[in-house]
């Protein structure tokens, strides 16, 4: 029992220090035009927003679009980036989200 315990702090820790890696990693997601480009951290905070300035000009829906489009681009990529690092830190365990 003794053992067990500590196997699930082990994990515990390693957990924590990937959840720390993914606040601190930053992926870039990208529209399809490079006209919107958002920073999204890997806890999927948002870092920074860029809308290219011409865009503005072509309505609401447009850059809408654009920003809906980055958005999945870095969603996309912070998610496989959470997997990759959870994986590794739980050893392949499914974790509950």
């Amino acid at each position: 029992m003794e053992n067990l315990m500590a196997q699930a702090a082990a994990l515990q820790n390693k957990v924590a220090a990937a959840q720390e890696q993914l606040a601190k990693t930053v992926v870039k997601g990208i529209a399809t035009d490079g006209t919107c480009i958002i920073d999204m951290t890997g806890k999927y905070d948002l870092v920074k927003l860029t809308i290219r300035p011409d865009i503005l000009s072509r309505g609401a829906d447009v850059v809408a679009d654009a920003v809906m489009a980055a958005y999945h681009d870095a969603k996309t990529k912070a998610d496989n980036i959470i997997d990759t690092v959870m994986g590794d830190a739980t050893a392949g365990i499914p974790m509950p989200q």
